[in-house]
């Protein structure tokens, strides 16, 4: 009676013995693996999601001049490509003596150097907002300076609050990193003034910051005082912090004060991104900085670790810039910013003033940076459908070429850049004219009391 029970535990025993033998069989790992039959590398999400709009535009153009016209560029916010707005000597000369002391052949620290953080904490501090070298870090440009920001302010979901019209880095840098983009309107009406009715409805749970930029790429417009309280209490009253793009800073023509964010403050913490490119008019020497304001504590100390730890991934900033970056702000004489934006101001009162008497344009006058926006009356030109086909036959027919502002998410009005010597500028002001002279044609109710 008991031997058919052994014989079925027997069973089970070598059951249960083969199953650990076969646990124990050394496999070779690469065999248990499916073999690839074809390559098969694909490109990330992330650079799939990456996309310069200027660069999508400007790419899909068809650009070819008309060959019996110079080309004259009023695109491209570089105020060097003409040659006609050269840097100090005072700035030139203090990099000669960075590279000729050979003390920064190395590598620096991923913030910068400490003299260097300095200087910058020294230069922008004051009273109401003061700062250390420690509130500092130096960065490859203004461009680094506001990934880094976002960065460290954002998480993939979240969502920023960029204007319209505004840079379009913001937007490139945010989607890229699965950030959400939220336009508020600026308005040309009131000098590009924020519409903060607009921006506060924008806010929900999910707003990681707020960016302004002041003064403003592509409007050239400066906030008041007053105006920028208002856009702080917005900012207060929903505990959003505010990334401040100030790269045009002090670049305001007279009669017009630029005040910078943080000083105004009393509880927003604020990132103000700055650096040499524009006022010292050397954009090639890449040196941007991330001013850490905040007084109560509310970022702590998360945010500037934040900051540290994402400013290893790459060293940012040329060391010899950094070398020479005390002395160049320190000892760069008041004529030469005030050279700069006397030229600026003059050839932006010659744009406006030929394009404003030209029918079917809207030309706004700016107050600061390099920049002048036009509108378009796209009724009045039906040869076109929008900006981009406007801009596209303006170089093919006079060889001017403008930045259509769908570029900044803003369409019917073209970017014109006001670096450029003041002939070009004049002369790019009579084909404007000439173009527009050519395609403009009055409605019918206009043509109906120009009878009468």
């Amino acid at each position: 009676m008991w031997r058919p029970a052994l014989f079925i535990l027997t069973t089970d025993v070598e059951d249960t013995l083969q199953m650990i033998v076969r646990a124990h069989v050394s496999v070779n790992p690469a065999k248990l693996k499916s073999h690839r039959q074809r390559w098969n590398v694909r490109p990330s999400e992330m650079s799939k999601k990456t996309l310069n709009p200027i660069r999508a535009i400007v790419d899909g153009m068809k650009l070819t001049p008309n060959p019996e016209k110079p080309m004259i560029a009023l695109s491209i916010g570089d105020p060097t490509v003409f040659g006609n707005l050269p840097t100090d000597d005072t700035v030139l000369q203090a990099m000669k003596e960075a590279i000729d002391s050979h003390k920064y052949n190395g590598y620096a620290p991923s913030v910068g150097y400490q003299k260097s953080r300095e200087a910058v904490s020294n230069f922008y501090s004051c009273p109401e907002a003061p700062l250390e070298g420690k509130d500092v870090i130096l960065t490859s440009g203004c461009s680094q300076a506001i990934e880094l920001a976002i960065s460290v302010l954002c998480n993939p979901g979240d969502n920023i609050l960029v204007p319209r019209p505004g840079f379009s880095l913001y937007k490139t840098l945010a989607v890229s990193m699965g950030i959400q983009v939220k336009h508020y309107n600026l308005l040309p009406e009131k000098s590009w003034e924020i519409d903060l009715q607009h921006l506060e409805s924008l806010i929900d749970d999910k707003t990681a910051c707020l960016i302004v930029n002041n003064p403003s790429n592509p409007c050239g417009s400066v906030f008041t005082k007053d105006h920028q309280h208002k856009i702080l209490a917005v900012a207060s009253r929903n505990c959003i912090p505010i990334l401040v793009d100030e790269i045009y800073g002090d670049m305001v023509f007279p009669g017009c004060d630029f005040q910078p964010l943080a000083p105004l403050s009393s509880d927003v913490p604020i990132l103000s991104c700055g650096g040499l490119a524009k006022r010292w008019l050397v954009p090639g020497w890449r040196m941007g900085w991330i001013l850490i304001h905040d007084r109560n504590d509310i970022f702590g100390t998360g945010i500037r670790e934040g900051l540290i730890k994402l400013s290893q991934r790459i060293l940012g900033p040329c060391t010899v810039v950094q070398g020479a970056l005390e002395s160049i702000l320190n000892d760069t004489p008041p004529e030469f910013y005030q050279g700069t934006i006397s030229f600026l101001k003059s050839n932006s009162e010659i744009c406006f003033s030929e394009l404003s008497t030209v029918p079917g344009l809207n030309p706004v006058m700016p107050t600061g940076a390099m920049y002048i926006m036009v509108g378009i009356e796209m009724e009045h030109f039906p040869d076109f459908q929008n900006d981009v086909e406007f801009t596209e036959r303006l170089v093919t027919e006079q060889s001017v070429f403008c930045l259509p502002a769908t570029a900044f998410e803003y369409p019917n009005f073209f970017r014109i850049v006001v670096t450029v010597p003041e002939e070009m500028m004049i002369e790019a002001c009579i084909r404007i004219r000439e173009f527009c002279a050519r395609h403009y044609r009055p409605r019918s109710q206009d043509s109906h009391e120009l009878d009468q």
